[in-house]
């Protein structure tokens, strides 16, 4: 107990999910936190987003802690309100030493509209830069910024199969950005000792997985496919034989990189992936 203990974290996408765990696990080890989350579906995604109950829920599970927490519903691709909102949490809270940039969707499958692809590459990527440069004058020397990538993007064919559609393509060409863009704003930040890297989690037991079209896009052989029938499929993408990791599994690797623990890491990418790329 006690890894981030007097540290200040900021994490998007906290209503639920990876965001609410990240949150809970911070918590736990001792940091106040900034929750961030639009709180709203987003047209033509496939699947609802959080809600403000939920986003209440990620609260009342950090102060079970005793910790402080700033709830802040904002859309990340709202770079100017992303600017006022983070600097008033940041105010409240009286610093800022960890930044989650976690925010994102992926609308895969061959039957989204193009738009699709723009909407994931405005909140996967656009999200992710607005998150990180709103946060680079506040972020104290020996911060820490950890942009979630994903496993998917780093895998053949990530950007140009046909079978993920216009959405797949886009959240594919966010998070292999991603990869790239935090080992060049390492380098930018090392001098000041606030390290950036990144997590790629394989297939993680969320409402993005648990979704149609995510069952669709593992079970292309069926019309309507239920969880159970995409559950046959989701093994084949690790090499331990797992249908997902839990959303603890990467919320552990985020403490990690939040704490002093990895005081000398930065520009990682850091898989948590069940030797998902050790299959490809």
């Amino acid at each position: 107990m006690g890894r981030v203990r007097g540290k200040t974290a900021l994490i998007t996408g906290a209503a639920r999910g990876q965001g609410r765990h990240h949150a809970i696990r911070l918590a736990e080890e001792g940091a106040d936190v900034i929750l961030i989350d639009v709180c709203a579906d987003i047209p033509g995604v496939g699947y609802p987003m959080a809600t403000p109950q939920d986003l209440d829920e990620t609260v009342r599970l950090v102060e079970k802690f005793e910790r402080r927490a700033v709830p802040v519903i904002v859309d990340v691709r709202d770079r100017y309100s992303m600017d006022q909102a983070v600097q008033t949490a940041v105010q409240t809270l009286g610093g800022l030493d960890v930044v989650v940039a976690n925010a994102g969707i992926c609308p895969i499958g061959p039957d989204y509209p193009v738009t699709a692809f723009a909407d994931a590459v405005d909140i996967d990527l656009v999200g992710v830069l607005n998150t990180i440069h709103v946060a680079l004058p506040l972020i104290s020397q020996g911060g820490s910024i950890i942009a979630t990538g994903s496993v998917a993007a780093m895998l053949p064919n990530a950007v140009n199969n046909p079978g993920n559609g216009p959405g797949g393509a886009g959240y594919g060409l966010a998070k292999q950005f991603i990869s790239d863009y935090v080992v060049v704003l390492a380098r930018q930040l090392a001098p000041q000792g606030i390290r950036v890297n990144a997590v790629h989690p394989t297939n993680c037991n969320t409402d993005m997985l648990h979704s149609p079209p995510m069952y669709r896009a593992f079970r292309k052989d069926l019309a309507e496919p239920t969880r159970a029938d995409a559950e046959e499929a989701f093994p084949h993408m690790q090499s331990m034989p797992i249908p997902y990791v839990e959303p603890d599994d990467i919320a552990n690797a985020v403490v990690f990189l939040a704490s002093d623990e990895s005081r000398y890491v930065t520009g990682l990418q850091l898989p948590v992936d069940g030797g998902a790329l050790l299959k490809f």
